[in-house]
């Protein structure tokens, strides 16, 4: 590639920056066509291809692991071997991850307007369930109570008609 990385901008300057550095790697270690200057062309070439979100061999993870399957060699490769390539696909991956500072201020505020509001939902919601809770037991101790009410009031009626010697007249059969 034949333009600098600082006069790319946008989403592809992790990519142009990596096809620099392994332009550079290349013809600094002076393996134009040594299986070193293959691996580096290999190995940039998977994470241009990982970074721009078009994997060809991986499952387009941003890992060490994925970058490997991508360039189609083994992970000791870069954790042993080219180990500036691996912190370079590093430094990469984090740059494309929104730095907390280059947040305006009124998206700040927003967010932690947002945060203090869902802790207060959160806290009601944790009240209600409580109460919810509270209303159910004190509804089944009024069902029981009243069971045994009716109950007591059964007994009392059927008391009440015993002792008393009027005959009970919803028992008897029509004729």
């Amino acid at each position: 590639m034949n333009t600098p990385a600082a006069d790319v901008t946008g989403p592809r300057d992790g990519v142009a920056l990596a096809q620099l550095v392994g332009e550079a790697l290349i013809q600094a270690q002076g393996h134009a066509d040594t299986e070193d200057a293959a691996e580096i062309r290999a190995i940039t070439d998977a994470m241009v291809r990982l970074l721009i979100g078009a994997p060809l061999h991986s499952d387009g993870k941003l890992t060490i692991v994925s970058l490997a399957t991508e360039a189609g060699l083994r992970r000791n490769k870069l954790t042993h071997k080219h180990t500036g390539l691996k912190d370079l696909f590093y430094a990469l991956v984090r740059a494309r991850i929104p730095v907390l500072e280059a947040v305006p201020d009124s998206v700040r505020a927003r967010a932690a307007k947002q945060q203090q509001d869902l802790a207060r939902v959160r806290a009601e919601r944790d009240d209600l369930r409580g109460q919810a809770q509270l209303l159910a037991r004190i509804v089944h101790v009024l069902e029981i109570e009243n069971s045994k009410l009716k109950e007591t009031n059964a007994a009392l009626e059927h008391q009440v008609a015993a002792q008393a010697s009027v005959p009970d007249l919803t028992r008897r059969r029509r004729s």
